[in-house]
């Protein structure tokens, strides 16, 4: 049974059992505190949690998840994958554990005629809370297990809750015996492995209310008022039972790009199934699951609009590509590996995701780019490790000790580079070499303790969100908005906190957080930033509004200054937004639509955007592009959409359902999480047509100009178009015509001449510059007469050498000495060694004729010598080097160590 059948069937029978069939949202997960969609569970918190009242009573999902916690297991155990799709079904408040329980029996054991999976029932087994009658019962009386086949356990071994105060339950967890092959009998509770009982579904059965805590130290404060249901069934693990193969990577969506490895390295896969006895077959088996793996998860990733770069998502992306890359080297394989690998997985992916095919060019791009920068990467890492391991072994050959690569060298290479520990290690151990892989953990851990550090911040975001889940609660559901319409509006103060805390009361001075029933501020969201004004309250209080955020959807809380008087819940309010500064962002925001429709015209329609921002006479937008726009094309953008905009063109608001949205063509921003009724912004006949919840212009003329002040890359694959709008935009013009006015006086012509004008004097300005070079060449090459003037004979060679202090350029000094050796001729071994400083740095270049190398002397070893003694690094051919260092006051030594290296 092939995977997309396996999806297929999970989500016909639920369809079929009354079930709302939700699609996979992103992997780019919805929620703020996490990187990625981590569970099938994540788009159904807000439902689980109750902060948002459920759309539908039931509902089942295929959720595309990235988990890489993992990472370093990936291609060691049977079923350990950084991407994997889970199966879900959720019940809010519909049916609970016996329902749940009925489901799960139905479609893992029911025919496979009837669109089951036709499991045997007598190889299921249970692991269920030592406390739950209700499932115990369910199981053994109901269904008639074999009630050896349902272990129990303590709650605090088969549990869930978000890690936080909140929702909590215990899980029936179903386990499948895949036979004693894989391990011992005796149940789940005997295989700690969890090789032959292999999990395949875990139910949640949610009815508690967690307190504070660590991990599962923490006590059950109450119980829901209404209780849920979460599941997931892994479907690479009910893949790999039902197609009979032992572990995920050879499922019919991995393996075909074993197969593709196993091809492109001439390696033969599976000679390792013994485990790690069998060497270096087992680690060849491993590299190549891990390739499966990774490639199929970079995939995915690129796919949902992520993009590689140096931390968060893009980080996780980078490693895994590098990876990957780095395992098909370890196999053996030098040259690009990406394109063959990732059309082998997008073509059995795009069974179940077809939208694969139509991104393919732009994943291609991204990924094909990000393996050539990690090959050019691997070039200049080496330069970096070569030079810690010249300067290792000169610090062991003067202690007497052993070259040691220091620890913060490998930090540097994994961190900045992404070098893998392990290629360093490799590297290191070729020249003779070890790392001191203790301070390289020492250092890895600090920075693993700095991300918890920052996760643990982010997390306590849903610590403070009680409050306020608490506020609308009172208040029978959120804030009113009445911004669209509205600047100003009567109101009653609902909630207040001071420094977090809810209060009843404040009194000037005060920074408050301030909850109304109504209100005409715009929270921050979706670029668009948030409103300013001033709440003034009934007993003369004076709040000065400088931040509007919306911790949970719907409730709106003021941030800001209690100046005057005091504040209170229940008292009545006067709220009145900063209209002038409202005008301006709301320029800003149709503005930035209108860039967006041009860029789409005008360079790619398929370019999506990745963020923007929404400022007072300022827009930043940024989108996901394979190379810089051109000076014509942003050009192009500003004149098409200056020319729109003077049309006046009406920007009419819609909300209709997000079928009917999409059906209109509206662009949604891909990842973001959308309710069933959207707002529609249409400018035009259609110009631009987007979902957004944001405030606009009633007409583009409203706007009155844009002005692109540029365009840049802020990651691989995005880029960023900044621009000014209405009066910025007219006091950047006023501002570049002044200065094309000064330029013109200066140069002395009309402003439609400057271009020539100036191209001219950069050319005669370019002239100059040649002439000053062919001058310092020419001064250079007089020297060669003295460099002959000092020839020496060292051993069986013939040693020019010379410091010619501040030189003009390297290349004036390889010019030297090049000269130097053909004067010098071939009829003896000649070696050639010039030190100079170029822009307050040492440089040596060393040459050598080929009797000099018969002989055994070698320009790289000898820039070598010399750039360890200046405290750099080099290298090069045998007949010609360079190198360079950080001190110039021991040149004198460099060439007394060339000497001896010579002389030795």
């Amino acid at each position: 049974m092939r995977t997309s059948e396996i999806r297929s069937r999970w989500l016909g029978y639920f369809a079929a059992n009354g079930h709302e069939i939700r699609p996979s949202v992103s992997l780019v997960s919805p929620d703020p505190s996490i990187l990625f969609t981590v569970a099938g569970m994540v788009p159904f918190i807000p439902y689980i949690l109750g902060t948002e009242p459920a759309p539908w009573p039931t509902a089942a999902s295929v959720q595309k998840c990235i988990r890489t916690n993992d990472i370093d297991n990936v291609g060691r155990t049977t079923r350990h994958g950084t991407f994997f799709q889970m199966n879900g079904n959720f019940s809010f408040g519909d049916y609970f554990k016996e329902g749940a329980i009925q489901h799960a029996w139905n479609l893992l054991t029911g025919p496979v005629s009837e669109g089951r999976y036709g499991l045997d029932g007598d190889r299921l087994w249970m692991t269920i809370w030592e406390k739950d009658d209700v499932s115990w019962d369910y199981l053994t009386r109901t269904l008639g297990m074999d009630p050896t086949h349902v272990q129990k356990l303590p709650f605090e071994e088969i549990s869930w809750s978000t890690g936080q105060p909140g929702p909590a339950g215990a899980c029936c967890e179903i386990h499948y015996d895949r036979g004693p092959e894989f391990g011992p009998d005796g149940g789940p509770l005997a295989d700690i492995q969890g090789d032959r009982f292999l999990e395949i579904w875990n139910l949640v059965f949610d009815e508690f209310i967690r307190g504070e805590g660590e991990g599962h130290n923490f006590e059950l404060v109450g119980t829901l008022d209404s209780t849920a249901i979460d599941t997931g069934a892994g479907l690479e693990r009910l893949a790999f039972v039902l197609q009979d193969k032992p572990n995920m990577y050879e499922i019919d969506e991995v393996y075909p790009v074993i197969a593709a490895a196993e091809a492109m390295s001439a390696k033969t896969y599976g000679r390792g199934a013994a485990g790690p006895s069998a060497g270096i077959d087992y680690e060849n088996d491993v590299h190549m699951r891990v390739v499966a793996d990774h490639v199929r998860s970079a995939l995915m990733l690129i796919g949902d609009g992520v993009r590689p770069g140096n931390d968060g998502r893009g980080y996780v992306l980078r490693r895994l590509i590098r990876r990957a890359v780095r395992s098909m080297r370890l196999l053996g394989v030098e040259e690009a590996a990406m394109p063959t690998l990732l059309t082998a997985s997008k073509d059995v992916m795009r069974l179940s995701y077809p939208e694969l095919e139509e991104r393919w060019s732009q994943i291609a791009e991204v990924a094909y780019a990000e393996e050539d920068a990690f090959r050019r990467t691997l070039a200049a890492g080496t330069t970096i490790l070569d030079t810690a391991v010249a300067q290792a072994k000169a610090t062991a050959a003067t202690t007497g000790g052993k070259a040691v690569v220091p620890g913060s060298v490998a930090f540097e290479l994994h961190d900045t580079s992404g070098f893998p520990i392990d290629l360093t290690l490799e590297m290191a151990a070729e020249q003779g070499v070890t790392v001191d892989e203790e301070a390289f953990r020492t250092l890895m851990t600090e920075q693993k303790e700095r991300a918890r550090a920052d996760a643990r911040a982010k997390k306590t975001g849903h610590a403070d969100i009680r409050a306020f889940q608490d506020i609308e609660k009172a208040m029978g559901g959120g804030s009113t908005f009445l911004g669209y319409t509205e600047n100003a509006a009567d109101a009653v103060v609902t909630g207040l906190l001071v420094d977090g805390v809810p209060q009843p009361v404040a009194t000037a001075p005060a920074e408050v957080e301030v909850v109304l029933d109504r209100t005409p501020f715009y929270a921050e969201m979706g670029g668009q930033l948030a409103d300013h004004g001033t709440i003034r309250l009934a007993d003369g209080g004076v709040v000065e509004v400088s931040d509007v955020q919306a911790p949970i959807r719907g409730l709106t809380v003021h941030r800001g200054t209690l100046t005057e008087g005091t504040l209170a819940v229940g008292e009545k309010a006067y709220a009145e937004i900063d209209t002038a500064r409202r005008l301006a962002i709301a320029r800003a925001h149709t503005a930035t639509h209108m860039v967006y429709a041009g860029l789409r015209r005008v360079v790619n329609e398929h370019a999506d955007q990745a963020g923007s921002e929404n400022s007072p006479s300022r827009l930043r937008f940024d989108f996901r592009h394979g190379s810089a726009l051109s000076g014509a094309q942003i050009n192009d953008i500003e004149e098409l959409v200056n020319t729109t905009l003077a049309q006046d063109l009406d920007v009419r608001t819609e909300v209709m359902s997000l079928d009917a949205a999409r059906a209109q063509g509206a662009i949604a921003l891909f990842g973001e999480k959308y309710g069933q009724q959207v707002r529609v912004v249409t400018i035009g006949d259609g110009f631009d047509r987007e979902l957004c919840g944001g405030t606009h212009v009633p007409t583009t003329g409203h706007i009155g100009r844009i002005a692109l002040l540029g365009e840049s890359s802020i990651g691989s694959g995005v880029r960023r178009i900044d621009a000014l709008v209405g009066d910025g935009a007219y006091g950047y013009q006023a501002k570049e015509h002044a200065l094309v006015s000064r330029l013109s006086t200066l140069v002395g012509g009309r402003a439609e001449d400057l271009p020539a004008r100036i191209e001219s004097l950069m050319s005669r300005l370019k002239e100059a510059e040649k002439k000053l070079a062919q001058a310092e060449q020419t001064a250079m090459v007089a020297k060669a007469a003295e460099v002959l003037g000092g020839v020496a004979t060292v051993g069986p060679y013939r040693l020019a050498a010379a410091n010619l202090g501040t030189v003009g350029s390297g290349d004036a000094l390889r010019s030297l000495v090049l000269d130097v050796r053909e004067r010098l001729g071939e009829a003896e071994p000649v070696v050639v060694a010039a030190m100079g400083v170029v822009g307050e740095r040492p440089l040596v270049i060393i040459a050598t004729n080929q009797a000099a190398r018969d002989a055994g002397a070698r320009a790289g070893d000898l820039v070598k010598v010399a750039a360890t003694t200046l405290g750099g690094g080099g290298g090069g051919r045998p007949d010609l080097a360079q190198g360079g260092g950080q001190d110039a006051s021991r040149v004198g030594e460099a060439m007394a160590a060339v000497t001896r290296a010579l002389g030795a």
